[in-house]
Parts: structure tokens; C-alpha cells; sequence
């Protein structure tokens, strides 16, 4: 057996002391190949003597380690990264079968042992050269401006398969964001093409193998164009994703498919992945195509369901979470944002310091604090959070969430890098990314905690992300779909419904729930309870109202007040009346 050594400085370490290069194996918990790989493959007797007399061999999950899986992985899983002992790249691979890993294998250590000086000396220089992290220059750049979200509608509709929706070719994902956008845009222009988009879409993907029709839920994609031949590992992440697709849609167009095929993902979501004792959600479920082709839940019992992934992520959950509170006011139940509330209060219990912000993943402790990813997600499911129950004590961890992203991870040119500065840190660890996809989210978050606080200077953060990027977002394609939504945000602010009334009194709780209950584009649901609440009535200008009185709600968008009412029955059409008129 290999001697599999963690990411970290102690194998770092033994490279140098024994002169080895360094064998990095990025696997995923999920793939089979990844296992397939390191069974067959690197428990060969002749590859493992190699790597054993040649290499430090260091292995990685890359949902558990995306910092090193964004730096390394050659585009997919398993990947077999070949690094110096300074964790710098010198070559790539993904599966190999046992014959051209061991050709490989003795390729790299034969270069590396006569060349280790020379490779190090390089190192040295180009470490020397790199100048600091400045500001860039604002002088010349492009400005944030609504064309940029015509432009990537524009590219989102002619990339898009006009036959059974989605984007891709080879592989075929659903792309949630870019749906999401469609919609959005559909509301607001009547774009009929848009519409057509989303449900050719929704519709071939609930009706495609992609679909498990037995369990409910989606696999994670599809190698046909027609949502056929998937691969068929279930992960946490996607399946949150596309079932807030589907309550949207069902939302907008109340089709009885839509809702049926949402509630399959949350049946399967909340029996699969569900910890009952942790009150979050495992990671994923391995890929089994024999049991994924059994046609009945009883054939499948028999079979034996795939294992799971027991880890806890943040981000993933936190998107569970957030889809939960949407399934709650869209199907009426509950019991969706009591386990949404649930899972936020394991990730604040565990997985949050107030001084290093959100770990990543839990596995029986916390680990790897600070990724930007972590932070955008958990801090959009504590606004959705707070505006749905209306509790303000939600706000709390959110704008320190925030405050310490801000702080931790901001870049000198405007965004956020997706990790924090580390000196010590290990080859490409030691370059940061920017994630066009995670600061879009940053972004929005900011944007809505600025309308939820009042507190300005997060919008002001948040449009110094989104011009960041503005010069260059064109070369992420369709993938831009966040980012055109977040830029939207900024241009069409959300309509913002605040209730002024008792927190959990009957009538707060049924205007809350007429405010969420039509299908609108951006909104903002807030309750302010005049008791708990002062500050926020004060910082708001609102009516002061007697704890007594029956509560009120206030239409507004940007600095416009456009109605008020205490009636549940009529919020909805004054909603959707003021989304119109804007």
C-alpha cells in the first residue's frame, strides 16, 4: 500500500529531505473512475514499488480541498498532478492506465533527479520577479453599465441547444444560473425566447435519463445532448440548484411537472443525504449504474442503495438551506424552513468563528477556514434566512461574515480572491484566484445585505466586485450568468416589501406570506417587528407602530415608495404592479 500523505508541509518537507518530486492524486469521493484509478491502477505492484521508491505521494479530495483542486486538476477527475518540492507544476495527467503511468512515473523522476537545481533556481527567480500585490489601475477601464447584461442574454440564447435546452456539447450540464437569468430577464422584457429557454430546458431535463424517475433527484450531467447516458453520481450542490429552478418555475408558471419533479429532489434530498443527527446534509452519493438502471425502489432495496459521502460542506448545505426556505414559502410547508433552520444552526454551531469566519467542511471537526465560496453561500442562506422568519439576530453573523470577508479577502484591484494570504503556503497555493461565479455571489449577498442593514457601504463593495470584472467577463461565456444577474441587481433594485409588525403574530406572518407567494423577478421580504426592532424602524424612516396594531406593509424600490397596505389579498398585484412599472 502507498504511504498517502495530507496537503501540507510535512510532505513537503520529506520531498525536500529525499530529493523526490512530489505525486499529487486529486480524486473525488463520488467517481468511480477516481476509484478505479487508485484500485486497479496505483495498487499495481509494479506502479506503487515506482511511486513509493520515487515520488511523495500526497492525496487530495477535491470537494474537501477546492483551493488545490482549482490549482491543479486538469479539467476533471481523477487528476495526477507531477510538483516539485515546492508544489510547483511540472506536468498533468488524468486516468492512466498502469503501463503509461509507469512510463510517466520514471519520465518525471529521471527529468527531476537531473534537473532538480536548475527547476529550483527558475523557481527562485520568477519568485523574485513577481512584483506585490498592488491596486490595478481604474484609468481607461471599462464602467459597469446594462449592456453588459444584454450582452451575456444575448450569449445565453445563442449557446443554448435549441432542441433540448441547456448549454454544452460532450458533457451536458443544466447551468441553474443561467436559467435563473433567462427567467429573470423574461419577467422583465416579455422576451418570449427567454421563456422558451427555461422550460425547453426544465422540461427535457425531467424528461431525460439525467432524471432519476424512481428515487427523484438528478444525476450530476449527461453525455448526450438529449439529457441521455449520465453520469450518475448525485451531489448536494447540484441538486439544491436545480430544484430552486424548479420551484421558480413552478412559481412563474404553476405547472404540475415542475412541482412534482421539486418535490422528488427534496424527497430524495432529505431521505438520502440527510444526517438526522448532525441536522445538515452529507455531501453526495457515489455513482452506481447498475443500481441507477433498476427500474423499481424495490429492486433497488435489494440491490443496495450507493454509499455516501458523509461530509459536511459549508457552501453546499448553506445552497440547501436557501433552496429549503424557497421551498417553504413556494409549496406552503413548514416543515422546509425548520430544516433549513436546522442546517444553519449546525454551520454557525460548527463550522463558524467569529474571528476566522466559515470552515469549509466537517468531518467530525472544522477545517480549512476562510474560502470565499463558504462565505458568499452561508452569508446569502443567513439573509434568506432572516427574511423569512423576520429574525434580526440573523444579521448579526451576516455582517460579520461579510465584515470579515472584506477584511480577509478582498483584492487590491476590487473582488474577492478565494482564499485567504498565506506565506507559507505551497506552489500554486501561493497564487490567488478570483472566481468570477463566487463574486458574483459575494456581490448579490452584499447588495441585499445593504438593503436589509442599511447599511450602505456593502453595496458600494459590491459594486466595486462587479466592475472588477467588468472588462473581461466576456471570455467566460455562458458561465457569466451570475454575474449578469448580480450586475442587474445593481442597475433594477429588488422590490423591497417590509412588514412592520409582531414577529410571529398571524396577521405578520400572512402578509409575509402573500409577499412571497407570486412569481417576481428580484424581491426583498422584511419584517420589522416595532418592539424587537427599534434601530431598523429608526434607520428605515418607517412609521412608528404601536405593538398592538395591526401590522403593515410598505412597497418600495430604490428610493421610491410606491404603495402600503395592511390587506394580504391585495400585496401580491401591488408587488407585481410596481415590478412592471419599473
Amino acid at each position: 500500500m502507498l504511504d498517502w500523505l495530507e496537503w501540507s508541509d510535512e510532505a513537503f518537507e520529506r520531498a525536500r529531505a529525499s530529493r523526490r518530486p512530489v505525486l499529487l492524486f486529486v480524486r473525488a469521493s463520488w467517481c468511480r473512475f477516481s476509484r478505479e484509478l487508485e484500485q486497479a491502477v496505483l495498487g499495481d505492484e509494479r506502479v506503487e514499488r515506482v511511486l513509493r521508491e520515487r515520488f511523495v505521494c500526497v492525496r487530495v479530495d477535491k470537494d474537501r480541498r477546492p483551493d488545490i483542486d482549482a490549482r491543479y486538476s486538469k479539467g476533471g477527475w481523477p487528476t495526477l498532478a507531477w510538483l516539485d518540492d515546492a508544489g510547483e507544476l511540472l506536468a498533468a495527467d488524468t486516468y492512466l492506465d498502469a503501463g503509461p503511468l509507469l512510463a510517466r512515473a520514471e519520465l518525471v523522476a529521471d527529468f527531476y533527479e537531473r534537473h532538480r537545481d536548475t527547476i529550483r533556481a527558475r523557481i527562485a527567480e520568477a519568485e523574485a520577479a513577481q512584483a506585490p500585490e498592488e491596486p490595478a489601475s481604474t484609468k481607461g477601464a471599462p464602467k459597469l453599465s446594462l449592456e453588459i447584461v444584454e450582452h451575456v442574454a444575448h450569449t445565453i440564447q445563442d449557446s443554448a441547444d435549441p432542441v433540448y435546452g441547456g448549454w454544452g456539447r460532450e458533457h451536458k450540464f443544466p447551468q441553474t444560473e443561467a436559467l435563473d437569468f433567462a427567467l429573470i430577464r423574461w419577467s422583465q422584457t416579455g422576451d418570449a425566447s427567454m421563456l422558451q429557454l427555461v422550460l425547453r430546458t426544465l422540461r427535457c431535463m425531467q424528461e431525460g435519463e439525467i432524471h432519476d424517475h424512481v428515487e427523484g433527484g438528478f444525476y450530476r450531467y449527461a453525455t448526450k445532448p438529449d439529457w441521455s447516458l449520465p453520469n450518475h453520481e448525485k451531489m448536494l450542490d447540484s441538486n439544491a440548484q436545480r430544484l430552486f429552478a424548479y420551484l421558480e418555475a413552478w412559481q412563474a408558471f404553476g405547472d404540475e411537472s415542475f412541482k412534482r419533479t421539486a418535490e422528488g429532489i427534496l424527497s430524495w434530498m432529505q431521505t438520502t443525504l440527510w444526517d438526522r443527527e448532525l441536522h445538515a446534509f452529507r455531501g453526495s452519493q457515489d455513482a452506481d449504474p447498475a443500481y441507477a438502471h433498476l427500474p423499481m425502489l424495490g429492486q433497488r432495496r435489494e440491490h443496495g442503495a450507493p454509499a455516501c459521502d458523509p461530509t459536511i460542506f459549508a457552501n453546499w448545505n448553506a445552497q440547501a438551506a436557501s433552496t429549503l426556505f424557497k421551498a417553504a414559502a413556494v409549496l406552503g410547508d413548514e416543515a422546509h424552513a425548520r430544516t433549513a433552520e436546522g442546517v444553519l444552526a449546525f454551520l454557525l454551531e460548527e463550522l463558524y468563528d467569529e474571528s476566522r469566519g466559515v470552515y469549509h467542511y466537517w468531518d467530525g471537526t472544522y477545517h480549512l477556514a476562510g474560502l470565499l465560496s463558504d462565505q458568499a453561500y452561508v452569508l446569502r442562506a443567513l439573509l434568506d434566512a432572516y427574511s423569512y422568519s423576520g429574525d434580526s439576530a440573523r444579521l448579526v453573523p451576516a455582517r460579520r461574515i461579510a465584515d470579515l470577508a472584506i477584511e480577509n479577502l478582498s483584492s487590491p484591484g476590487g473582488g474577492f480572491f478565494d482564499t485567504q494570504y498565506d506565506p507559507a503556503a505551497q506552489g500554486g497555493l501561493r497564487k490567488r484566484n478570483r472566481s468570477i461565479l463566487e463574486n458574483s455571489v459575494m456581490a448579490e449577498a452584499l447588495l441585499r445585505l445593504a438593503h436589509l442593514s442599511g447599511v450602505h457601504d456593502y453595496a458600494d463593495t459590491a459594486r466595486a466586485t462587479l466592475e472588477s470584472f467588468a472588462g473581461d467577463y466576456k471570455r467566460f461565456g455562458h458561465f457569466t450568468a451570475g454575474y449578469a444577474r448580480a450586475v442587474d441587481l445593481l442597475f433594477h433594485e429588488p422590490v423591497h416589501v417590509t412588514i412592520v409588525g409582531r414577529r410571529g403574530a398571524r396577521d405578520t406572518a400572512a402578509l409575509a406570506q402573500a409577499a412571497r407567494k407570486p412569481y417576481v423577478a428580484s424581491r426583498i421580504v422584511q419584517i420589522v417587528d416595532p418592539e424587537r426592532d427599534r434601530e431598523l424602524l429608526e434607520r428605515f424612516q418607517l412609521p412608528q407602530r404601536a405593538a398592538s396594531e395591526a401590522a403593515h406593509a410598505y412597497v418600495q424600490r430604490g428610493r421610491e415608495s410606491y404603495a402600503e397596505t395592511g390587506d394580504a389579498q391585495r400585496l401580491p398585484a401591488l408587488m407585481t404592479r410596481v415590478e412592471r412599472a419599473t
